[in-house]
This record gives structure tokens, C-alpha cells and sequence, in this order.
């Protein structure tokens, strides 16, 4: 009898379920959530009801309205389903081992000793199910997947969407998923899929019976090795990943297209990526901006540095980026800015400052001060302390 680790719960389109369970006027309705609210804008979100006429993430406004006349668009509101996302949070860690928040819609149960079987495994998720329904809302439904590791319960959760409940586990595999396409899994991106084919890996089937040193030979790292020995329902340890960057980017609203407003929001986004940086222990040591404009130009420009976690210096560095961009930009409408912190190394493997005094993996007064401003946001739960500009960013940002 197959031993269960991992309950993963993914919401059913949790941005436009909110919308529904917060005005009644949109339940059982076509609604979609857009950046723009204007024909060239993109949807973000879409309820069931709009994904039954093919409205998805990624349509583009005008297109949506073509192919679902009656549907009904709301402006995202990114901190009104954080808020929601927190609080489900709260109320999943009340009854389970919460184990991981893997995204504002996506959550990880651990199943100790008591849960780990099949019945009661089920039966811990019918519980959740309820709880959802009765203290968060009867339009916010969401699906599970339950299996021996991570991966395989993010499959199972996603099998049979919305409302679901499967399980995966060595009495039902590969069968259960061997009509699933490569790209359903979670972690085939298209590079990774092109080389399966050359690899003549076909299907979901395929991949499961691949040698996992091959799997390791056409991901050309070991993680194909790990990804396949957890489709076989092996609990592979999850290993801190090299992450590559951090970055932030947003669209502009049309009324908010200037060079100065834009430059605010670059601002603002160097904010918020040297604080996810800090929250993992990275320091960075290059800065990449990105612009788009209004006549469908672009221009970037980047620096490199030595390793830093400091906002402040980053800031600095975005302003020099800015100055030596400026006249290709000042009489142009911006739609687009973007920013990367990238060169990344763990702030304990960065070597010292013989002229400092700054021993190596030890932060300089600077960078205790920006984790400082971090932990008094967190406690607070909202933006109460930002560099320089207290204002909201002037462009396109969630309304809740």
C-alpha cells in the first residue's frame, strides 16, 4: 500500500473566483482580469466561465471581447489576492503542516505519519475543501493533488481541474498521466521539451521509463536525473537552486507614460527586487534595465559592480543608468520598464573589504539598514518605509 508525503492545493482561477465572491453580479458570468483595461492590454486571469468561450491568460483584450461578447473585465488587484492568500495561509496551517507558500495561488501540505494513507489523506482534504468554502467563500473552490513527493502532487492536483481531488502513486502510474502532453508538467519549458524529442522521448509515458542518467544527459544538469526519479514517485530532496536573477516589470497605464513617471517606477522596482534578493541571502552585481515605448521602440542598458545587497546603492546605479539613457528617452512615451539584478552569489560566499573592515559574508551598515526597512514592512504588512519617494508608483498597479 502506497505511503502519501505531499497534499498540493492549487486554486481554480483564484484572481477571477475573488472578483466573483466579492460582487455577485459577476458569479456564473464570463469575467476576465486585465493590466489594461483597454483593447491592447492583455488578460492576466480568466474564470471558467470565459476559459469555456477560449478566453486564457495571455489573450489580448480586444480578442477576448470577439470571442466572448458578454464577458465582463475587472483591473487586477494584486494586494486585495495577497490578502486572500494570507489568509488562506493562516487557516491551512490551523488544521495541516503547512509546508510551503509556492505562489499566491499554490500551497504545499506536508502529510505526517497521521495522514500519510490514502483515506486519510482524502479525508484531510475534504476537511480543506470545506474550510475554503465556509470562511473564505463559496465562489473560491480549489483542486488537490496528492502523491509521495512535490512534483507528483502538483500533477495530480491539475488532472482534473476546477474542483478536483486525485492522487498519484505506484498503483496508478504511468496510467493515470500518460495522456498528459510534456509541456502539462510542470518544468518542461520548450527548450527542455525540444530536447526530449531530439532525444525521441515522444510522451509523458516515454519520460517516465527514460534512464534517469539519460534524463540527466538531455537536461544537461543533474536535475533531469531528479525530475525523472520523482515522476517515479521517488521523494527527491529539493536542492536550493542557483537562482539566476531577480527581477520586477511593469506596464504603464497610457496616462502615466512620461520619463518621470516612469523613472519612479523603476524605482520602485529596484525596491521591491533588492528586497526579494535579501530575503534569500543573494547579493547582486549587475543591474539590467529595460524600457519599451509607445512607438514599439526599446532601449536597456546595464552595469556591473561589486556584490551588493544595498538598496540604496542600487538605486544609485539605476539613476546612472537612467542619466545615460535620457536622451534617447525624454521626449518618448514609456509603456514598459523593467529591471534585473543579476551576478548572483549567497552573501555568505562573498569575500571581505580589507579597507572596510567588512569580513567576509558580513553586511555593511548600508545593507543592515535596508534589512532593517524589510523586517519593519513585514511586521507591518504594508509599505510603511521606502527610499526616498513616499508616494505610490505612478503607473499601472493593483487597486485594492
Amino acid at each position: 500500500m502506497s505511503r502519501f508525503r505531499t497534499l498540493y492545493i492549487d486554486m481554480d482561477s483564484f484572481f477571477a473566483s475573488i472578483e466573483q465572491q466579492l460582487d455577485s453580479t459577476l458569479r456564473n458570468k464570463p469575467v476576465a482580469i486585465a493590466a489594461l483595461e483597454n483593447d491592447f492590454g492583455c488578460v492576466v486571469a480568466a474564470s471558467y466561465e470565459a476559459k469555456a468561450y477560449g478566453v486564457k491568460t495571455g489573450t489580448r483584450v480586444r480578442d477576448a471581447k470577439i470571442l466572448c461578447p458578454g464577458i465582463h473585465f475587472r483591473p487586477s488587484r494584486h494586494r486585495l489576492y495577497s490578502k486572500f492568500n494570507k489568509y488562506i495561509s493562516y487557516l491551512l496551517d490551523d488544521i495541516a503542516e503547512l509546508e510551503s507558500i509556492r505562489s499566491i495561488d499554490e500551497f504545499q501540505i506536508y502529510l505526517g505519519r497521521d495522514y500519510s494513507s490514502l483515506s486519510r489523506a482524502l479525508l484531510l482534504s475534504t476537511r480543506i475543501k470545506s474550510m475554503i468554502y465556509e470562511q473564505v467563500g463559496e465562489e473560491i473552490s480549489l483542486s488537490i493533488g496528492i502523491a509521495a513527493n512535490p512534483l507528483l502532487a502538483k500533477i495530480a492536483s491539475k488532472i482534473n481541474k476546477p474542483d478536483g481531488l486525485q492522487w498519484l502513486c505506484e498503483e496508478n502510474m504511468p496510467s493515470r498521466i500518460k495522456d498528459l502532453y510534456l509541456e502539462d508538467l510542470p518544468g518542461i519549458s520548450k527548450g527542455i521539451k525540444r530536447r526530449l524529442l531530439g532525444a525521441k522521448v515522444y510522451s509523458v509515458e516515454d519520460l517516465y521509463y527514460m534512464d534517469p542518467r539519460h534524463a540527466r544527459l538531455v537536461w544537461r544538469s543533474v536535475e533531469g536525473e531528479r525530475f525523472v526519479r520523482s515522476l517515479r514517485g521517488e521523494n527527491i530532496p529539493i536542492n536550493k537552486s542557483n537562482r539566476g536573477s531577480y527581477g520586477n516589470s511593469k506596464v504603464l497605464s497610457p496616462e502615466n507614460r512620461s520619463p518621470r513617471n516612469a523613472y519612479l517606477v523603476g524605482r520602485w522596482l529596484i525596491e521591491k527586487s533588492a528586497e526579494r534578493l535579501r530575503r534569500y541571502n543573494y547579493c547582486a552585481s549587475r543591474l539590467d534595465i529595460f524600457l519599451r515605448l509607445d512607438n514599439f521602440g526599446s532601449c536597456q542598458d546595464s552595469v556591473t559592480f561589486l556584490y551588493s545587497q544595498d538598496t540604496l546603492f542600487f538605486l544609485k546605479q539605476f539613476k546612472i543608468l537612467w542619466t545615460r539613457l535620457s536622451p534617447v528617452i525624454e521626449s518618448q512615451r514609456i509603456k514598459f520598464v523593467g529591471v534585473r539584478l543579476s551576478g548572483l552569489i549567497n552573501i555568505q560566499d562573498r569575500s571581505g573589504e580589507f579597507l572596510t573592515n567588512l569580513y567576509p559574508g558580513e553586511k555593511n551598515i548600508s545593507e543592515r539598514l535596508s534589512s532593517s526597512v524589510d523586517n519593519l514592512n513585514l511586521r507591518y504588512g504594508k509599505r510603511i518605509i521606502n527610499f526616498g519617494i513616499h508616494r505610490e508608483h505612478p503607473g499601472f498597479f493593483e487597486r485594492g
